[in-house]
Formats: structure tokens, sequence, C-alpha cells
């Protein structure tokens, strides 16, 4: 696991030295200041003395990683459910084992912690990690309420410790290369954007005992999930922010549950539209009883379509020679019956293919969406060792906790637009300085 953690390191520090831009491309992406090889070898051969909080199935992906990262050392575990702290021990035999994240807390030789439970217990175990001194990485969303997303920012701003939130695409080469694109005038003006994810499953896990239901299915339930939207949707959503550098004011949309009537309390089924003061939208879909059109962030110009998830891109016009290259091979086989008079110029009625373009060379990893657990190559292993090497340094990685916040409050408000059936203007309260509207 180290070599392939090395690896991906390297190809990572590849690819980020031929994107190229220097000091431009850190001053729009500044987090990626701390991922140069000048500043991986300041570190030299110090370790992070880490400690992960929730065993399970995503936390001990995070385990897998952090055998493989050489600035990484895991020196306690925490988990209440004694079957998945046994399968983490396991991994790590030498590490410390609690069943209360406080006690844990309480250590000092832990420099950092890595929280991998259930969202609702995200911003409290936050909190509570920042207050003793350490320095935190949690996974998304940053929490279940905008309350707590508002206390926790408000926390970061505070303190001297290091708070990441694991938005891996901030780390994802296809997509940093992607956003530098757009913004460079690749696809010309963006006029829209779509992102959906679409899986088949019913999100539930066996449970050894009724008591454990809640807490083991934890997603299916308001007291400790949001559904949909801070599961999938959280991710996709930052991007889009990110590719604008705004935020969208106004929010609407429809959630129902549709098919997995098994007692579940939050939606099987998302559509929300967010709508930016300009007029842009970003059109949303999520279902979890079909998986055919998989996961997509697209990025619509004026002059072509960036898929990042995909790392390809589409350009207008190649379609539009698609269609003259078709209407020439119809005119020349003689099977071209009528010219359609739609316009002063010939256009094909149905859609022709458009040619994929690259956004970066080299092999791309694309993730279909299906894995509850994790991608390939998705940037979370990146993003993990960036973690640890601030807890080393002490260097905050600029903007990954307001783009958490920022991406998380867009989920919640649109779960309250699904649950009012109303248009939910974002509220001035919980607007911070990084917004821009």
């Amino acid at each position: 696991m180290k070599e392939s953690v090395d690896l991906s390191k390297r190809m990572f520090l590849k690819t980020l030295g031929s994107i190229g831009g220097g000091i431009a491309l850190f001053s729009t992406m500044p987090w990626l200041k701390s991922c140069t090889p000048e500043k991986l070898a300041e570190i030299g051969a110090d370790k992070a003395r880490v400690a992960l909080i929730g065993c399970g199935s995503r936390g001990q992906y995070h385990l897998t990683m952090l055998r493989g990262i050489p600035h990484a050392q895991v020196v306690a575990l925490c988990d209440p459910y004694k079957t998945n702290l046994r399968a983490a021990s396991a991994m790590v035999p030498g590490a410390k084992l609690f069943d209360d994240y406080r006690k844990l807390l309480e250590h000092k030789d832990i420099d950092g912690v890595i929280i991998a439970t259930p969202l609702g217990s995200h911003a409290p175990i936050t909190l509570d990690a920042l207050s003793s001194g350490k320095h935190v990485f949690c996974e998304k969303a940053m929490a279940l309420t905008m309350e707590q997303c508002k206390a926790v920012y408000d926390a970061y701003t505070h303190t001297d410790r290091v708070l990441y939130f694991c938005m891996q695409r901030m780390y994802d080469p296809k997509y940093i290369e992607g956003v530098k694109k757009i913004r460079e005038g690749l696809v010309g003006e963006v006029v829209g954007m779509r992102c959906h994810w679409f899986r088949n499953a019913d999100w539930r896990r066996p449970v050894p005992d009724p008591s454990l239901e809640r807490s083991i299915n934890w997603r299916l339930y308001k007291e400790h999930s949001a559904g949909l939207m801070t599961e999938l949707a959280c991710h996709q959503l930052e991007v889009c922010n990110w590719t604008i550098d705004k935020m969208p004011s106004e929010i609407m949309g429809l959630g129902d549950i549709v098919y997995w009537k098994d007692g579940r309390e939050v939606y099987d089924s998302v559509n929300v539209t967010y709508r930016y003061s300009d007029g842009r939208k970003i059109c949303y879909e999520s279902l979890i009883s079909n998986k055919y059109n998989g996961m997509e962030d697209q990025i619509l110009g004026k002059k072509g379509t960036v898929d990042l998830t995909r790392g390809v891109y589409y350009l207008e016009e190649d379609n539009e020679f698609s269609g003259i290259r078709q209407l020439l091979a119809q005119l020349r086989d003689k099977t071209f019956a009528t010219i359609p008079a739609a316009g002063p110029s010939w256009r094909p009625e149905l859609r022709n293919p458009y040619l994929p373009h690259p956004i970066v060379t080299g092999p791309v990893s694309v993730n279909a969406g299906q894995s509850m657990v994790a991608a390939e190559n998705d940037g979370s292993d990146l993003i993990l060792s960036a973690f640890c090497q601030s807890c080393i340094t002490g260097e905050k990685a600029e903007r990954v906790v307001e783009e958490a916040y920022c991406a998380t409050l867009l989920c919640l408000l649109a779960n309250m637009a699904m649950e009012e059936k109303r248009l939910i203007h974002f509220p001035d309260e919980y607007k911070i300085p990084y917004m821009k509207f």
C-alpha cells in the first residue's frame, strides 16, 4: 500500500507541475501550495501522530491509506461498536483502543484526529477536538444542521488548529485542470451546470441486533443523516461553486421516497435547482433505484461542455462539423430526403456524437458513482496526506473549510426547500465573507 500511495502522490506532483500556472494557479487554488515537492521536503522524517474516530467502512479505507503515507503514524482508534473497532485494530495492531472519543481526546500524544462517523456527530466531535487542541480531519458533509455548520466555522476562525473536510475533488488532477481550463475560457462563458448521481441500492447494511438498526443504518434516519444531498450532492455542488467562484442565491426542489418504502425517513429521489443572481443555474438530480446514468459533473459553456467526472471536454464546433459531415455523407449515398427548413444553416434534427477531448494527459480514473466507500484515485488519499503534513507544520489549507461550509449549507437548504415545498432564499445569518453572490 505504501508504494501505491507514494505512486499516487508522485503522479499528482507530476500532474500539478504539468498544469503549470505557478503563482496564478496557487492564487485561485491556494490549498495546493502545500502539495509542492518543496513543501513535502520540509517535513523530513517527521510523522503526524493521528487517531481515527469511527472505524466503519470509510474509516477502514482511511486506515488503508494512512498505512501508506510516510509522514503518518496511527496511534489510536475509537468506535463504540466493537466489531468495527476489532477490524480496525487488526489493521494497526499497535494503536490504543477507545470506545469513547472524549477519553481519546485527553491524550497529549495525539496530534490530530480523523473523524469518519455518521453525519450527526461530525460537528460535536469536531468542536470537542478543536477545543482539546487537536488538529482535525472530518469527512463531509460539515454538519447535520446549519446552526452546527456556523458553530464549526466560527470555531475554526478562532483557533490556530488545522481543520480539513474531505472535499477530495479539490485534490483530483482532472478537476484541478478542468476548472483551470474553464476559467481560462476553454468552453466560453459558463451558462449552466448539470450534475447527477444515480445508484441502485437501498443503502442498508446487515444489523446483528435490532437495537443497532438506527446506528448502523444511520444514513436512513434524520437524527443522523441529511440523505442524498449531504451524502452525494455535497461534492458536486462544491465543484460548481468552485468553477464559477459564486454562490447561488435561490434554491427550489422536490424530494420523495419513490421506491425504498422500508421505513427510512430520508428521500430516495431528489431534484433540485439552484439559481445564481445572474440567472445561471445548477440542475441537480439523484436517486438510488436506477444506476443507468451513473454520475456526472457537467459544466456547460457557450463553446462547449466539460465533463469533470470523466476528465473530458466537448466543443460545440465539433458537433456542427459532425453534422455537416453527416449531411455530405447522406447526399453522397443518396439517402437524404428533405432538408429541414429550421433556419439559414443546416442542423441535424438528432444529436450527433460530440468528440471527446482529454482534460489531462495519461490514464484517468473515472468514478461511476456506485461505491459507498471510495473511488480509486479520486483525491481522497492526497487530501489525507495533506492533512497529516499540516499536523506537522501547522499550516492551514486555505479555502477547504470555506468550500465545505458553502457546499454543506446548499445541501441543507435544498432539504429545507423540498420539505417545505417553497423557494428558499439564501439566509443572511449564514452568509460568511468568503461567499460571493
